[in-house]
C-alpha cells in the first residue's frame, strides 16, 4: 500500500507574528532544529514518501525541507485557506493508496504516533485520527476512498467536516503533541 506524508507548511503564521517578517516555521526550537525541520524529520521517519506544501516565497522553507528528503512544492493560492495547499498536495500525489496529512508548525508529535497512523492506515482504516485521553488531534489520515471530496475542500477549515460526516478509525497514543502546535513565540519552549 503506498502512503503519502503530506506537511502542509503553507500558512502565514499571522498568530505568532502579525507584521509577517519572522516564519514560525523557521524558528529554532530548544534543540536548536527548526520547527519544520522536525516535524519533517518525524513524518520522513514513519512513511517513506513526504510532499511538502509551502506558500509562495518561502524558498528557505522549501530548500530546508527539499534538504531533508521531501519533495516540495509551492501553492500559489495558499492565502485562500488551508484547503488551498491540501488540494495542492493531493494532486501532485494522487495516485497513492492513502495520505497521512501533517502540519508543519506540529513538530511535538512523536513518530511512533505516526507510525501507528500508518499502521492503522495499512489495516484498512478510511479515515484515521489520534486520540489522547479521548480528545482528537492531529495528524489524520485518508484512504483514496476520500480523494473526491478531499478535493473538493474550500477555504481554511481543512479535511475536518469529513470527520464529522465519516466513520473514523481512533488510535489511542500517549502523546500530548497531537494537540501542540507552535502559535506564539512561548510555544517555542515548551
Amino acid at each position: 500500500m503506498d502512503i503519502v506524508g503530506i506537511l502542509l507548511a503553507a500558512g502565514r503564521g499571522v498568530r505568532f507574528d502579525p507584521s509577517g517578517e519572522q516564519d514560525k516555521l523557521m524558528q529554532a526550537l530548544p534543540d536548536g532544529e527548526r520547527v519544520a525541520a522536525t516535524s519533517a524529520r518525524h513524518l520522513l521517519q514513519a512513511l517513506p514518501t513526504v510532499h511538502a506544501v509551502v506558500r509562495p516565497g518561502a524558498d528557505h522553507l522549501g530548500k530546508l525541507l527539499g534538504a531533508l528528503g521531501c519533495s516540495v512544492e509551492t501553492c500559489v493560492d495558499a492565502d485562500t485557506g488551508m484547503a488551498a495547499s491540501l488540494i495542492a498536495g493531493l494532486k501532485k500525489t494522487r495516485e497513492a493508496d492513502a495520505w497521512l496529512i501533517a502540519l508543519a508548525d506540529m513538530p511535538h508529535v512523536k513518530v511512533s504516533t505516526l507510525e501507528a497512523l500508518v499502521h492503522a492506515l495499512r489495516d484498512g482504516a478510511e479515515i484515521v485520527q489520534p486520540t489522547y485521553r479521548g480528545k482528537g488531534g492531529n495528524p489524520v489520515g485518508f484512504s483514496r476512498r476520500h480523494l473526491t471530496q478531499l478535493l473538493g475542500l474550500e477555504g481554511d477549515q481543512g479535511a475536518r467536516a469529513l470527520l464529522q460526516q465519516h466513520a473514523v478509525v481512533k488510535v489511542e497514543v500517549d502523546d500530548d503533541g497531537i494537540f501542540r502546535d507552535i502559535d506564539t513565540v512561548s510555544d517555542l519552549h515548551e
